[in-house]
């Protein structure tokens, strides 16, 4: 698991075919990796991968066909900059939100701007994908922890603010970047839910639909 707070920007070194899949090799940058093993996981641009071979630039890992059909990675080319973060530890405190490191879809900016200091996006999501989305909650871009500020059609907006510009790969980013969506883990388990007790009448749980959405936990 991770929290979707980056904690450095690496570097792809290569991406090459292997066995039918592929293996990448990641320039670490300043990432700390005194404490990463082989098997830890790290999220590269919000995708969790594991480690197999360590080195004195970074690491490599496997990147199996399932994740390529489900994110960019087939498309990153050497010297391409990626979000990086460690696996978090319980003993760490929590500053983003639960990211599991798995791609939901694949967005795209539509439109960039200036906002004060700030930077908005307004980036277009796959069909179906923005019921997981709300106002004011949680959403990872490649890899980072950021809240939704509004919502219009397949569209929504972000306020990026100059820290996070300046610790991520997001500063970079103009229209028609295609980029890595994680929606909040907590919406797809409540869709979860929702399909189970609407499967079973008889339910006594009082979970529903409209339960969910008095209490501003669903939009339709």
């Amino acid at each position: 698991m991770f929290t979707g707070i980056i904690e450095a920007v690496g570097t792809i070194e290569s991406l090459q075919p292997a066995g039918g899949d592929y293996k990448v090799r990641v320039n670490t940058g300043e990432l700390d990796l005194t404490d990463v093993k082989l098997g830890d996981s790290i999220a590269v641009n919000g995708v969790c991968l594991t480690v197999t071979e360590l080195n004195a630039r970074g690491f490599q890992a496997d990147v199996s066909l399932e994740t390529v059909r489900h994110t960019c990675f087939a498309e990153y080319r050497p010297g391409r900059q990626v979000n990086l973060e460690k696996a978090m530890m319980l003993s760490s405190r929590f500053g983003g939100h639960i990211v599991s490191g798995h791609v939901d879809g694949v967005g795209k900016i539509v439109e960039r701007c200036d906002d004060a200091r700030s930077v908005r996006f307004r980036i277009q999501a796959p069909a179906g994908l923005l019921k997981y989305i709300a106002d004011k909650g949680s959403v990872t871009v490649d890899g980072t922890s950021l809240t939704v500020n509004g919502l219009e059609g397949d569209i929504f907006e972000l306020n990026i603010v100059p820290h996070t510009l300046a610790e991520t790969v997001l500063e970079g980013y103009s229209a028609g970047q295609k980029l890595h969506l994680e929606v909040d883990l907590i919406a797809r388990y409540l869709e979860r839910l929702l399909g189970a007790s609407e499967d079973n009448t008889s339910s006594s749980s009082g979970m529903s639909v409209e339960f969910l959405a008095q209490h501003g936990f669903y939009r339709g």
